[in-house]
């Protein structure tokens, strides 16, 4: 987590704009800088290691070459002048940071990536490059994707090295699934695996199916913003790994905010059907009025990827895989010729605009990609951090100019033109008290739901209830995770669980069958049927659970260790079971689990609204008490929202039960409270639960 000053600095400082070709005394662009959280690289004579924060602190990157476009290392603070809105600015902090990817001589060999915390660690380190390819597969045609391949191929291979961090992503993933990696197999597979869809309505994930049958102009629009969302997550995610420099290869044919009439099929998924203008040869159907809005369009949804971009110091290097282009369309495509042009040079703009406005480099018109990306290697290995404390103070909301220039002749500089300040209202917002802390245990909850997924293939839940002769009955349960969009699908997996304290052992061996992840995408799509569990009885205590997960031919893919402490649910007070959750898809699905008195839990908290819940619980309490059993929805604060019906025990069973229907609920995170009163005591456990659209 960043801290507060860190928080002030980056909203003072806005969003960043209105970069051109960059000439040879270039301009740079501000980074709020946080106080230092690890060890800097090692600093030449008169450097300044020390890097502060504050509400004027501007961070300035710029890359320094010769004529002949090698970086220039031996500068010092002298060499630089800095100026914002015409006033030369004090460097107070000042360093040169080179690298090549290869680990130091006598250093271990670098570390592999299985894990958040992996990814973080390795992150931070300054002899790093993190590099991330972001394949838009809804903005390239199928042949572009193909022929693109070999150059991203010879990129990871030549050019990316042992010490590099470098990870695939696609529009339709969430940027928690967005594991840097140091695994040149994974990164290959992905890259053979590109598909462009452009123009390719059909659905493939379950999201997609909601819109299938709305209009192509409309799609593209939604195309657009899932397209560049995922692109500004994905900055913002870079910017909380390391301040340093970190480069995104945005392989995309550009965005367009409006489509001609021979394309604009009335239902998307249905190309032909109702348009009449599909055999119209040579039809011009786009007007200028008509172009020049579309484009505001799309500079609505440009602007805060490259303001997020800026913010986070990370540079877009926007690749066409066409090559040099000629036309935006086939000529099977009947589109007109002053159409066609209009709309290419369109889409080249808005990859020209994200790759000057965030320090990077438009990769358009040109056959040669392997030189282009080498060029985006050399960006990332060799770099000035110049910070300075502005004498502007006053949020007024205007664009400030900052040019940074290099006394030495003959050498070239490359960085950003500036900053948006922000206003007095979105400073005040900003700096205003935070909120009153999220307690302990709703904070835990969260966690809990949110633990590490990225790299692992399965997800788990453990719960805990009353078992016999005084021992705990402990659940174990799992699902595969559904395929992440974009990327091969997962392989069949097994999972093995072993389950000790010292020489004891409570359960060993396989826990529900071979199981192939399920298709769809979405966080839910086929969990109750693809879902094992296990339970057996241990005494309280800590218990050792060693999770294994296997794929098809018996090769080990994961192995997790655990900690979890069992509850001794005997003692003379009253106490609740885990809540076990069970997801139903419609009323049949749950009707039958209201009459399954042991259905498989529900290992994942995301669900969609479309889904309804079963939850349930236990109750303990001493002699003949019965105490007061009440639940409710919480806010992700832990602010009560609406209470829950609680249905008592009912033979055959001994539980209590909830009914959750998720359509009234809205995109969030939430918690359900369940809570148990008498004379001994108080008991509360907590669900927490992510909904998604």
């Amino acid at each position: 987590m960043r801290g507060l000053s860190w928080l002030a600095s980056a909203v003072v400082l806005g969003a960043l704009a209105g970069l051109q070709a960059t000439p040879p005394l270039a301009a740079a662009a501000p980074q709020a800088v946080p106080p230092p959280a690890r060890p800097a690289a090692p600093q030449k004579p008169g450097q300044v290691p020390t890097f502060r924060a504050g509400v004027n602190y501007v961070s300035v990157d710029a890359i320094v070459t010769d004529r002949a476009g090698r970086p220039v290392g031996d500068l010092g603070p002298g060499d630089f002048e800095v100026t914002e809105d015409g006033r030369t600015q004090k460097i107070e902090t000042f360093k040169y940071l080179a690298v090549d990817g290869q680990p130091t001589p006598g250093e271990p060999v670098p570390r592999e990536i299985r894990s958040e915390y992996d990814e973080e660690s390795e992150a931070a380190r300054p002899d790093v490059r993190l590099f991330v390819i972001f394949l838009d597969d809804y903005h390239v045609r199928r042949s572009s994707a193909m022929a693109v391949r070999p150059a991203l191929t010879a990129f990871v291979r030549k050019m990316i090295g042992p010490s590099d961090l470098c990870a695939i992503m696609y529009p339709e993933m969430p940027v928690s699934s967005v594991l840097l990696t140091r695994n040149q197999d994974a990164l290959l597979s992905a890259i053979q695996h590109f598909e462009g869809r452009k123009y390719d309505y059909q659905p493939r994930y379950p999201f997609e199916e909601q819109f299938a049958s709305y209009p192509a102009a409309t799609v593209e629009r939604i195309r657009n913003e899932v397209s560049l969302s995922a692109l500004e997550s994905l900055v913002t995610h870079l910017g909380s790994l390391r301040e340093g420099r970190k480069s995104v290869i945005l392989v995309s044919e550009g965005y367009a905010g409006v489509l001609p009439a021979q394309l604009n099929d009335p239902i998307a998924s249905m190309p032909g059907i109702g348009n009449p203008a599909r055999h119209a040869s040579g039809l011009e159907s786009i007007d200028d009025r008509t172009a020049f809005f579309a484009s505001l369009d799309v500079e609505q949804l440009l602007r805060p990827v490259y303001d997020a971009a800026n913010r986070n110091n990370a540079a877009i290097y926007a690749l066409d895989p066409r090559g040099l282009a000629t036309s935006e369309f086939n000529l099977s495509e009947n589109v007109g010729g002053e159409t066609d042009r209009q709309m290419l040079q369109a889409t080249l703009d808005t990859l020209r605009t994200l790759a000057t406005q965030t320090d990077g480099r438009a990769i358009v018109n040109r056959n040669d990609l392997d030189g282009a990306l080498q060029q985006v290697v050399r960006d990332a290995s060799a770099y000035y951090l110049l910070g300075y404390n502005s004498t502007h103070t006053a949020p007024d909301g205007k664009f400030h100019e900052i040019k940074v220039r290099v006394k030495r002749p003959g050498v070239q500089v490359r960085a950003r033109r500036g900053y948006w300040a922000l206003t007095r209202e979105e400073l005040d917002k900003a700096l205003k008290p935070p909120r009153p802390p999220v307690p302990t245990a709703v904070d835990k909850a969260l966690e809990s739901m949110a633990a590490p997924r990225r790299g692992r293939y399965i997800r788990d839940w453990i719960g805990t209830g009353r078992g016999e002769g005084g021992k705990t009955r402990v659940t174990f349960a799992w699902q595969a995770l559904p395929p992440v969009p974009g990327l091969e699908p997962t392989p069949g997996v097994s999972v093995t669980l072993e389950a000790s304290r010292g020489d004891r052992v409570f359960y060993r061996g396989a826990v529900g069958a071979a199981a192939q992840a399920p298709a769809g995408g979405g966080p839910a799509s086929g969990d109750i049927r693809e879902a094992s569990a296990v339970m057996f009885d241990a005494e309280p205590g800590p218990l050792e659970c060693r999770i294994v997960v296997k794929g098809e031919r018996g090769e080990t893919l994961d192995t997790e260790q655990r900690s979890v402490t069992v509850p001794d649910l005997t003692k003379v007070q009253v106490a609740l079971s885990t809540p076990t959750v069970f997801a139903s898809a419609n009323a049949k699905e749950f009707r039958a689990l209201l009459a399954n008195a042991a259905p498989t839990p529900t290992p994942s908290r995301e669900f969609r609204r479309v889904e309804r819940l079963l939850v349930r619980f236990e109750v303990y309490a001493p002699g003949s008490e019965a105490p007061a059993v009440t639940a409710r929805v919480l806010n992700r604060l832990g602010g009560g929202m609406a209470d829950l019906p609680v249905r008592p025990p009912q033979p055959p069973g001994a539980f209590y039960q909830l009914d959750l229907p998720l359509a009234g609920f809205a995109p969030g995170e939430y918690l359900i409270e369940v809570k148990a009163r008498s004379a001994s005591g108080e008991a509360t456990e907590l669900v927490p639960l992510k909904v998604s659209g």
